[in-house]
């Protein structure tokens, strides 16, 4: 991060447009997410765009997606990744939107081909529109592809919870991963907290 910063503070360093990408993605893998726009703002390439797009329904603000969205759409309309953010815009307004944002990926998976990825959020636009059992499928392909997804064991975590059935398998594989997906961070507080309730009571 210290090199990004030193990086940053150099004007005609930080007008390149990869030096800005590479930027933004490590400080918004560090939670930076106000840095990471900042990079993101002024740059014109589909990545730099895309990046902002995602950064933003991140932070539950699809309304300004949708807004950094059509810059990216008259840009080049026709390009994977406007496609993709398209998707994710479509899926975080919610609505009839999801189903715009399910037809998305089935397209790319179809012309191209599918990836672990593409299978993710071709499911949690299932589970969004209440159809489990197809999400289900789709997550099951995905972990064939890739056994060891963070993405792919908490949807399928969520997918089981709603259909009934045990998660612990999916929980203890993201559990042996590294680095250690938030999710886990999370639940391992939670017990811990719940442990020290527990043994309060107790006393």
């Amino acid at each position: 991060v210290s090199t990004i910063n030193e990086w940053l503070a150099d004007d005609l360093v930080k007008a390149n447009p990869t030096v800005q990408l590479v930027a933004a993605l490590i400080l918004a893998d560090e939670g930076n997410t106000v840095e990471a726009l900042k990079c993101c703002h002024t740059g014109l390439s589909l990545e730099l765009m895309g990046l902002m797009i995602h950064l933003l329904v991140k932070m539950d603000r699809p309304e300004l997606a949708e807004k950094h969205l059509r810059v990216m759409q008259a840009a080049d309309d026709d390009a994977t990744l406007t496609q993709l953010a398209t998707a994710w815009v479509n899926l975080a307004q919610g609505g009839g939107k999801i189903q715009d944002a399910f037809y998305v990926y089935q397209e790319l998976g179809d012309k191209y081909s599918w990836t672990s990825k593409l299978y993710n959020g071709s499911a949690v636009c299932q589970m969004a529109m209440g159809r489990y059992d197809d999400a289900e499928k789709d997550l099951v392909e995905a972990l064939q592809r890739d056994s060891k997804d963070p993405d792919t064991l908490q949807n399928l975590a969520v997918c089981s919870l709603h259909l009934g059935k045990p998660v612990t398998r999916f929980v203890n594989q993201l559990k042996t991963l590294t680095p250690k997906p938030a999710c886990i961070a999370t639940i391992e507080a939670l017990e811990q907290s719940f442990d020290q309730a527990v043994a309060q009571h107790a006393a």
